[in-house]
């Protein structure tokens, strides 16, 4: 087999790395160079499909007249917000979703008094912001006043805005309490002040997408998910941060940091969206996930996130990675504040075609106990794997592979004790489940080469970006690593068109056997850290991510680097956990209910970081 990575140098050593015949060749970018026979063979060893001397004559003409085909579509200078002519569906013809929509039934209001001081209420969830702020205790100027101050105060540690709107934000906050006064109260998130992931575009503000080379970048026009919650009157504060191009917590002016140990990023993409919310600096935000950019910074955070079933909210104005999987959700405090994002961003815009005209229709008072849940057994279950055993007998290894071999196996024991500990949270969350009355039935996702299939992401996110790449602007991007996009861009192109088009045929066929995994359940419990993120990811199927408790003192350290930095996911003592809850497709309203209902049974989200200037 041939090093992908070496020939790819090699072959831009020899001056063929800016412009690949998809999955097959490089030429130069000017078009002058044309295909050989020699090429031919080193690229068919990539691809996987030998090719005989005498038919790789055959092809030159064909191959050569394709590279002008591919110059006249680069001259195009495609934007990123156009998506290809096909659309991803994850509804199977046994789908079902409702269509009719009824009125929104949020929980009752407690009784309450307004705060003597107002940042006592930075950490309240949204719910309760409402009512203060519907009751007219609190003013929307003086509440979005409070979260601008704390989003200055605490950037300076935490690294999670991009662009603060302040004018936009005190302008809107006005015009929501001259409405209010006037008696034209919009719902549940009236005033109330939210953060965008920097990958929604905002009309006379930058939209960044976190990456170096995009710093002063600007749309004209807002993206559907920010109009529609100005029209519900939630006053924008700030665009938080995302990794570059959506990976990781590292963006051009920093790492973004947990709030609950400043020393661990907070994960991403949805970097600036959990870390701001989780330090009470915003009421809600507004995150994406395409393999985890929800769920992710979510469990690290201690945040509830809402990842909704692929087609339910449009992705309009958003930068796009991938067409098939993106989606937008909303990252908050407790389980009925996602309710009531979601219920002002979700349904049909008229322009992102992969949206259905699927209903939501949230009922704080559904009797959750009628639904049929099922959980992960083996996931939750799942033994530590066993070590590989060693190629070599003992007496054989030279003292330099002892050395190397005792490290792996300390560090491996290391992250068994943390395993081991974490465990202890999700067996108790299915005994607290139990102790709820609810009946859990195991229930196993089906066997399928799901990893195979996630270069599918690589290709549809190369295409996205495919300009960055060949005029050699992807050096701007922060991260440069192996596993980091410049990288990652560079090698999706050897990915054959035929591969994709069998990746999505294999998909299709997961998609069917799930879909019957599904079909007995209205939700399934189930480990985040589990298999099921990127199975549910490829599927559709939304997902409720929430905080599940906090690391007590007895937890395992957790890896530091040389500059103290926490290395890994693990965070150690004090840091939180979280547990997925998983719906049917376009089942947000039964999945949410039965969340809502653990979620109020163990309070866990109702812890917060204590924060130092």
């Amino acid at each position: 087999m041939v090093d992908r990575r070496r020939f790819l140098l090699t072959l831009s050593g020899m001056g063929f790395g800016t412009t690949l015949l998809p999955g097959v060749l490089w030429a130069l970018a000017d078009g002058k160079t044309e295909i050989s026979e020699t090429m031919i063979e080193q690229a068919a060893l990539i691809a996987d499909v030998p090719i005989p001397a005498e038919y790789r004559r055959a092809m030159l003409e064909t191959l050569n007249g394709r590279l002008k085909d591919f110059e006249e579509i680069h001259k195009l200078h495609i934007p990123n917000r156009v998506a290809p002519a096909l659309v991803f569906d994850p509804v199977l013809p046994s789908t079902q979703f409702r269509t009719e929509k009824r009125p929104m039934k949020i929980s009752s209001a407690s009784a309450i008094g307004a705060p003597a001081h107002l940042e006592e209420v930075c950490f309240w969830p949204a719910r309760e912001l409402a009512e203060l702020i519907r009751s007219r205790k609190v003013s929307s100027v003086a509440l979005t006043r409070m979260y601008l101050e704390r989003l200055k105060r605490y950037d300076r540690q935490l690294h999670f805005v991009i662009t603060l709107t302040e004018e936009r934000a005190l302008a809107k906050a006005n015009e929501c309490d001259r409405d209010l006064a006037a008696g034209r109260y919009r719902g549940p998130l009236h005033g109330l002040p939210w953060g965008a992931k920097d990958l929604l575009a905002v009309g006379g503000y930058r939209t960044t997408w976190g990456a170096g080379g995009y710093e002063e970048q600007e749309f004209e026009e807002d993206a559907t998910v920010v109009r529609r919650l100005d029209q519900a009157g939630a006053v924008l504060v700030a665009k938080l941060s995302l990794g570059a191009l959506a990976m990781d917590d590292r963006w051009f002016g920093g790492k973004t940091r947990n709030p609950w140990n400043p020393a661990q990023g907070s994960s991403g993409s949805s970097a600036g969206s959990a870390s701001a919310v989780a330090a009470g600096c915003v009421a809600f935000a507004v995150g994406s996930e395409t393999l985890g950019s929800i769920s992710s910074p979510s469990t690290r955070c201690g945040c509830t996130g809402l990842r909704p079933t692929f087609g339910l909210v449009p992705r309009t104005g958003a930068m796009a990675l991938s067409w098939s999987m993106d989606k937008l959700g909303p990252i908050c405090r407790s389980v009925e504040d996602t309710a009531l994002v979601l219920h002002e961003i979700y349904g049909p815009d008229g322009q992102d075609r992969a949206v259905k005209p699927a209903a939501f229709n949230w009922n704080a008072e559904l009797d959750w106990k009628t639904l049929r849940v099922g959980y992960l057994k083996e996931d939750f279950e799942k033994p530590f794997p066993q070590p590989e055993e060693q190629s070599k007998p003992e007496s054989q290894l030279s003292a330099e592979e002892r050395k190397k071999r005792d490290e792996q196996n300390a560090r491996r024991e290391e992250r068994r004790a943390q395993v081991d500990y974490d465990r202890k949270f999700e067996h108790a969350a299915i005994r607290k489940l139990a102790l709820m009355g609810v009946k859990l039935e195991p229930v196993a996702l089906p066997k399928f080469p799901y990893d195979a299939m996630v270069p599918l992401l690589d290709a549809e996110a190369a295409a996205a970006f495919d300009e960055l790449t060949r005029t050699g602007r992807d050096k701007l991007l922060t991260e440069q690593g192996p596993d980091d996009w410049p990288s990652v861009f560079r090698a999706a192109r050897f990915i054959p068109a035929v591969e994709y088009i069998q990746a999505n045929r294999a998909r299709a066929l997961a998609m069917e056997a799930v879909s019957k995994a599904f079909a007995d359940f209205d939700v399934i419990v189930a480990p985040t850290s589990s298999r099921q993120l990127v199975v549910t990811n490829l599927t559709g199927h939304p997902a409720l991510i929430l905080p599940n408790g906090l690391r007590g003192e007895d937890a395992p350290p957790a890896r530091r680097k040389e500059n103290g930095e926490i290395e890994g996911n693990y965070g150690g003592p004090g840091t939180p956990v979280s547990l997925t809850f998983l719906g049917q497709l376009y089942g947000e309203a039964q999945l949410l209910s039965l969340a809502r209902a653990y979620q109020n049974s163990t309070g866990f989200h109702l812890e917060h970081p204590k924060l130092t200037a």
